[in-house]
């Protein structure tokens, strides 16, 4: 080779072997960056939360800090790494093998080394030249000088990411996690920056629930032992001899001025220190004793008395208060789940988060906000129930709520049921499974009695049924329990139809009793209210009546998961219009309940009726059974019980407010009244359009419901033209009226007749007549027509019944009409009522001065009167109510 040749050479493998030095630092530096890119997204892919509901994973969460931002810049810098195609690849790895090596064997044919080498080896390296140069050539031609400068001549300085854009595409992140689920969403920490805290809370809460259930039973067995001291302070010590087999020589007790069996108890060791008692015989007194301690206090039922609020009683209502509040927290089911999956999220929080990132894996990212939210709510009301207002007096929450103490009472096994009763006739088979079911109360607030829970179970259990129970038990918040239930467990929608008079009532009840929405699907807002039903869920309340109109929407929805029909013998009748629009809808819904107050044995043709509309298969030859009989054949799909099976401390005063609409008949009539100024007429006016009243139908129904369940009625009211109106609408069995004119004695002697009288029998008295001076235990139910401006009168008149002797419980309605003058003289009065107990609280004459609570009859008419014009006859107000189409 000649010397110009060599030269040429060397100067074609210098370039080349520049070539070379920049392809293995530009491959060097780029095997960096992604190692270090590998590296940061492993980093970060430890750090991803897995959140699981039921063991499946629901969502993956990465908590982000600013220091973070390192890492992502990391990634963020392999991906501004100059993209690479595969040709030039395969260019870069080819000079950094195949032409590095090429090089070193053409410097042995054109460097000094030629001389130390052999001819074969000299000849290897004029080829590997000539590759060399021909590479170079190709390379020019092919631009390799462009693509390594372009590769070396990149900026990647080191940087750092701001965490908020770790899902931007230039970052590069977003593609390497895809695998962790199918979309991913940064969010602020604001959204679950106290997502620890409300954790916290809960898993408080949960651990608190069994020491507030420890201090509730201490505080009742607390209240027991002072009713059982209170009971054995007064048994004389007589009563010894009957609590052991051994004599007892009671004559040394006397003579020691030792006279009640507490007095024993009460010197305990000291007995036998007295004269004519030894050891053996002190040892056998306080043996009786303590036996008839024992069996007082296994038969004492803890009893709250609103009239004797004694230090014990009031702790015990304050440690019930307390456990309802963390016994709500454990029966949040759906809460607790969301807690639990966001637990291990809320552990891996550090104060220095500032944003994260879900991705959705079994749910999408805006349910994970909506259980963050979740979450916080349940905290909320957890603190809230904790907090100051927990604090305050114990008896006004109980006044509000007393069901649902006396629930919690039973719960804790103060107040014992019979449970076999409580099953009605039902097989052992269905109560088995019944026992199976575990209720979801979710959503439901009010607290259960264990014959409710049982009847709201055989209602999810046989789908299809009737429940019988007798009023004053609870059938609307057991009717309640069953749709709370289907609500948790994906059942938007389901339907109440009951007569127009109970409309009010029943939407009262559920957003007192439950968190499920009411829609008033009847009367002028009706087409609104079934819209919003339809959209959005919940329970629409309609009546038979509306039926017609409504049915068609009822029908169209797909998850109809109940349908409730309140009292149900308005659909006795088979071929009636009603029945058969309403028997369309119950065919519609998966489940269904009739709800009824009367007892149907000994109506076999209404009673076959009504098991037939649900539950065909169990009537098959029923003209064959006496009602009895029938009624056990039937227990599939019927449960009924009396107050007296499952009510042991049987509630002596059933207070019950009847809300009524105004009928158009009641409006018009009403509505002259406010336009002549007459206060009294305006009281009287929903009472005095006999059939068109709502007031009368419904007082006829309490009347005929009373006579089924073996009850007499007393009905009052404060005008005459009233009582004459009732007596022309109950046609049997009636008997006064008792006025103000009628003589002493012979008012005595209308209340011997009623008293002799049988089942259904009425007693209808002028309130400030029959409610002083009379005792008329004969009568358990009491009905009043009108609110009374002296609520003293009424105190007065419930008591003629709910007195010393009365062996039933007193059922007591106060028929009230939604507008009006009813509603406005309850609001008054209830402002007044709040006075009243303010002054009650401070003052030591409050309980001998009922007076305070009552209110000056013209300070309200003038103000009743002056709003009801207002109302009225504004502008648009003055339309009466829409009359309802036939049935």
């Amino acid at each position: 080779m000649e010397r110009h040749e060599r030269q040429q050479l060397r100067s074609i493998t210098d370039e080349v072997t520049g070539w070379v030095h920049q392809a293995q630092s530009a491959l060097a530096h780029r095997d960096e960056v992604a190692r270090a890119a590998d590296e940061a997204v492993d980093s970060l892919r430890r750090a991803v939360v897995a959140l699981r509901r039921d063991g499946t994973v629901d969502w993956g969460a990465l908590p982000l800090s600013p220091g973070d931002g390192r890492l992502l810049g990391q990634v963020a810098r392999h991906a501004r790494l100059p993209s690479l195609a595969p040709a030039e690849d395969r260019t870069l790895r080819h000079l950094t093998t195949q032409v590095a090596g090429s090089l070193h064997d053409a410097r042995s044919a054109i460097g000094a080394r030629r001389f130390l080498v052999g001819r074969a080896k000299r000849d290897a390296g004029h080829a590997a030249a000539r590759f060399v140069a021909d590479f170079r050539e190709w390379g020019v031609s092919s631009g390799v000088p462009l693509l390594l400068h372009r590769l070396n001549s990149h900026d990647d300085r080191r940087f750092e990411v701001g965490v908020a854009d770790v899902l931007s595409d230039w970052v590069g992140f977003r593609t390497r996690v895809a695998d962790l689920g199918r979309a991913a969403e940064v969010i602020p920490s604001a959204v679950v920056a106290d997502l620890p805290a409300s954790i916290r809370t809960i898993e408080k809460a949960l651990q608190d629930e069994v020491r507030y259930r420890a201090a509730a039973v201490s505080a009742g067995q607390a209240v027991r032992n002072c009713e059982v001291r209170r009971m054995l302070v007064e048994m004389p010590v007589e009563r010894l001899k009957d609590a052991t087999r051994d004599r007892i020589r009671i004559g040394p007790l006397a003579d020691a001025g030792i006279a009640t069996v507490q007095a024993v108890l009460d010197h305990g060791a000291r007995l036998e220190h007295l004269p004519g008692i030894g050891a053996t015989t002190a040892t056998r007194m306080r043996g009786a004793a303590q036996t008839l301690w024992q069996m007082t206090y296994d038969e004492m039922p803890v009893r709250i008395d609103i009239k004797k609020r004694t230090a014990e009683t009031t702790e015990l209502l304050r440690c019930l208060g307390a456990w309802d509040a963390m016994r709500k927290t454990k029966g949040a089911t759906t809460d607790l789940a969301l807690a639990q999956a966001l637990a291990p999220l809320a552990h891996a929080l550090k104060r220095d988060v500032s944003h994260l990132v879900v991705f959705a894996v079994g749910a999408r990212v805006s349910e994970f906000k909506e259980a963050v939210e979740a979450v916080r709510r349940r905290a909320r009301t957890i603190d809230g129930a904790s907090g100051p207002a927990a604090s305050g007096d114990p008896w006004d929450d109980f006044l509000s709520r007393p069901a649902d103490y006396f629930a919690m009472l039973s719960e804790l096994g103060f107040l014992t049921e019979d449970e076999q009763k409580a099953h009605g006739d039902l097989p052992d088979d269905i109560v088995e499974a019944v026992r199976r079911l575990q209720l979801d109360t979710e959503y439901l607030s009010a607290s259960l009695r264990g014959y409710q829970s049982f009847g709201a179970r055989f209602a999810l259990v046989q789908r299809k049924v009737i429940i019988g129970d007798e009023m004053g038990l609870g059938k609307t918040v057991e009717a309640l329990a069953v749709l709370a239930h289907l609500r948790a467990n994906g059942d938007h929608h389901s339907v109440v139809v009951c007569p127009a008079a109970v409309v009010t009532n029943w939407v009262r009840e559920i957003s007192s009793k439950s968190s499920l929405r009411p829609h008033r699907v009847h009367g002028p807002g009706r087409e609104a209210a079934a819209r919003n039903w339809v959209r959005s869920g919940g329970i629409a309340v309609t009546t038979f009546e509306t039926l017609g109109w409504f049915e068609d929407q009822i029908r169209a929805v797909q998850d109809l998961g109940c349908a409730v029909v309140d009292e149900a013998h308005y659909i006795k009748n088979p071929t009636a219009l009603r029945t058969r629009r309403t028997r369309r809808v119950l065919d519609a819904a998966d489940r269904a309940i009739l709800l009824t107050g009367t007892p149907l044995e000994n109506r076999i043709d209404e009673f076959r009726n009504l098991v037939g509309y649900l539950r065909p298969d169990l009537i098959v030859d029923a003209d064959e059974f006496a009602p009895g009989r029938f009624r056990r054949q039937v227990a599939p799909a019927y449960l009924r019980r009396n107050q007296e099976d499952v009510l042991t401390e049987l509630p002596e005063l059933v207070e019950v407010e009847e809300w009524l609409p105004l009928s158009r008949e009641d409006f018009l009539a009403y509505r002259r009244a406010v336009a002549d100024g007459k206060f009294m007429a305006m009281r009287q006016a929903a009472m005095l359009q006999g059939a068109n009243s709502e007031k009368v139908r419904r007082l006829v129904e309490i009347v005929e419901e009373a006579e089924d369940n073996g009850r007499r009625v007393i009905v009052f009211s404060h005008f005459r033209e009233v009582l004459d109106h009732v007596v022309r609408a109950l046609p049997r069995n009636v008997f006064g009226p008792l006025t103000g004119s009628v003589p002493a004695a012979a008012r005595q002697a209308i209340v011997d007749q009623f008293s002799a009288a049988g089942d259904g029998a009425v007693l209808v008295a002028q309130i400030v007549a029959g409610g002083v001076g009379l005792n008329i235990q004969a009568a358990s139910v009491v009905v009043i027509c009108e609110p009374q401006l002296k609520p003293t009168t009424e105190w007065q008149a419930i008591a003629r019944a709910h007195r010393m002797g009365q062996l039933e419980s007193v059922q007591v309605h106060r028929l009230l009409s939604e507008e009006g003058v009813d509603l406005r003289v309850t609001e008054i009065l209830a402002r007044k009522r709040e006075l009243f107990e303010d002054f009650a609280r401070v003052s030591e004459t409050a309980d001998s001065a009922p007076e305070a609570f009552d209110v000056s009859e013209a300070e309200l008419t003038r103000e009743v009167i002056a709003a009801e014009r207002e109302r009225l006859f504004s502008r648009d107000s003055a339309n009466p109510p829409a009359g309802e189409e036939a049935v």
